[in-house]
C-alpha cells in the first residue's frame, strides 16, 4: 500500500506546485501591468491567493518571477515592430509601430518601465539593446529610404520618443489616458521629410487646472515631504 500510495501523493504535489506557479505568474502579470515593477513578491502572493511561503518556494525573489514572465511582456512589442517592417507603406509602418507600442505601454506599466529603462534587469536591458534597437533602426532606415522621414532621424530617436511620451503617460494615465496621443501626433508631424498641413490632433489640450492637477505631487513625493 505504501509503495503504490507514494507516487500518487508525489504527483498530486507536483500538480499543486504547477498550479500555484501558474497562479503566481498570472497575478504577477496583472499587478505589474496595473502598478508597475514596484510591487513585491508578497503583494503578488496575496493577489494570487497563495501563501507567501508558497510564493518563495516557487520563486526565490521578484527578479526570478520577472524573468519568468519577461518573454510574455515583450513579445507583443517586438511583434508590433515586425508588423511595421512588413507594412507596404514605410511611413504607415513606422506610425503603426509607435501607436501600437505606446498603447501596449499604456496598458502595462511594467512594460513601460522596461522600455524606458526604469529598474530593469540585465536581461531586459539586453533585450532593449539586442532585439528592439535593431528593429528601430530598420524601421527608420526603411522610412528614410522611401523619402518620407527626415534624413537626420535615427533609430535611437524612436526610443526617446517613447521615453518622453511615457513620462506624459505616467502622469496622466489615470485621469486622461489618451493625452499622450496628442503629443505623439505633434512629434510625428516633426518627423516627416516633407511636412504638409498639420495633422488634426486626436485629443484636446488640458486646461490649466487639469494640467496642475496632473502635475501635482504624487503620493510618494508627498510622503517624503
Amino acid at each position: 500500500m505504501t509503495e503504490t500510495g507514494a507516487p500518487k501523493k508525489a504527483r498530486a504535489m507536483r500538480r499543486d506546485a504547477v498550479r500555484n506557479r501558474e497562479r503566481l505568474l498570472v497575478a504577477a502579470r496583472e499587478l505589474f501591468a496595473e502598478q508597475g515593477l514596484e510591487v513585491t513578491l508578497d503583494d503578488i502572493a496575496r493577489h494570487a491567493g497563495v501563501g507567501v511561503g508558497t510564493a518563495y518556494r516557487r520563486f526565490a525573489n521578484k527578479g526570478e518571477l520577472l524573468a519568468a514572465i519577461f518573454a510574455g511582456q515583450t513579445v507583443e512589442l517586438a511583434a508590433a515592430a515586425d508588423a511595421g517592417l512588413v507594412d507596404p507603406d514605410p511611413w504607415h509602418g513606422l506610425v503603426g509601430y509607435l501607436e501600437t507600442a505606446l498603447a501596449l505601454q499604456l496598458r502595462d506599466r511594467g512594460l513601460a518601465q522596461i522600455v524606458s529603462g526604469d529598474r530593469i534587469s540585465v536581461e531586459q536591458y539586453d533585450w532593449n539593446r539586442e532585439v528592439m534597437a535593431p528593429k528601430n533602426r530598420a524601421l527608420v532606415a526603411r522610412a528614410r529610404e522611401a523619402g518620407v522621414l527626415r534624413e537626420d532621424i535615427e533609430g535611437t530617436d524612436l526610443t526617446f520618443i517613447q521615453v518622453g511620451l511615457n513620462a506624459i503617460m505616467t502622469r496622466s494615465r489615470d485621469a486622461h489616458p489618451d493625452l499622450y496621443r496628442r503629443y505623439l501626433r505633434l512629434l510625428l508631424d516633426g518627423l516627416r521629410a516633407r511636412p504638409g498641413s498639420p495633422t488634426p490632433l486626436p485629443v484636446a489640450a488640458l486646461t490649466s487646472d487639469q494640467t496642475h492637477a496632473v502635475m501635482g505631487p504624487t503620493s510618494r513625493s508627498t510622503a517624503i515631504g
